[in-house]
């Protein structure tokens, strides 16, 4: 696997809104709100406990943590 190069520029809120939807969307989170504040509160299922992430690189990351452990997690079909 070839290493990633660093980001240039940080997250955007833009950018964690759009992730934040297609996490939503594909049922790998039960929501995901954005506070006037900046910060996300995210609930990974209706019974679960609402966490508070401080801004986009925060959403970024889960993002990345939830599609890493999707990835290895899942049979191989190949």
């Amino acid at each position: 696997m070839v290493p990633r190069r660093p980001r240039s520029s940080e997250p955007t809120t833009a950018e964690a809104s759009a992730w934040a939807d297609v996490l939503f969307r594909r049922r790998l989170l039960h929501a995901a709100v954005l506070a006037p504040t900046g910060q996300w509160l995210v609930q990974d299922h209706p019974d679960g406990p609402v966490r508070l992430l401080q801004g986009p690189a925060d959403v970024l990351t889960l993002a990345a943590t939830i599609q890493h452990h999707t990835r290895t997690t899942r049979p191989e079909t190949r």
